[in-house]
């Protein structure tokens, strides 16, 4: 695991998710994101200072949860990828002061975004 905590930052994000692997196969397939397991209904997402997150699967997810925003280099490959990766863009690409940005829903119906510098 991580080897250090930062005090009030986010430490780890947990995204419930309806089908566990079709999740694992959209977040690898569209950011390149690697997983744990840890059994039949959750996998922790791998980052580079340890688990930042995990997928856990439940029966239905729930609207109203925390917004994740990811960062990228290149907003526009990112689009892409997430529409080849079987998600659906919802809103943007758009502009905002400081950059880009778009909104996407995953298999499970997960609402996430995307930002880049402008």
């Amino acid at each position: 695991m991580r080897s250090m905590s930062r005090h009030h930052a986010i430490d780890y994000i947990e995204i419930t998710v309806t089908d566990l692997d079709a999740a694992k196969r959209f977040y690898a397939e569209a950011f390149g994101w690697e997983f744990n397991d840890y059994g039949p209904a959750y996998a922790g997402i791998r980052g580079a200072e340890g688990e930042v997150g995990g997928l856990r699967q439940d029966d239905e997810t729930k609207a109203g949860g925390p917004f994740v925003l990811l960062y990228s280099d290149e907003l526009d490959k990112s689009v892409e990828a997430v529409r080849s990766a079987g998600g659906q863009v919802v809103n943007g690409p758009y502009e905002f002061p400081g950059g880009r940005r778009f909104h996407f829903t995953d298999p499970s119906g997960n609402e996430l975004g995307v930002w880049a510098r402008a």
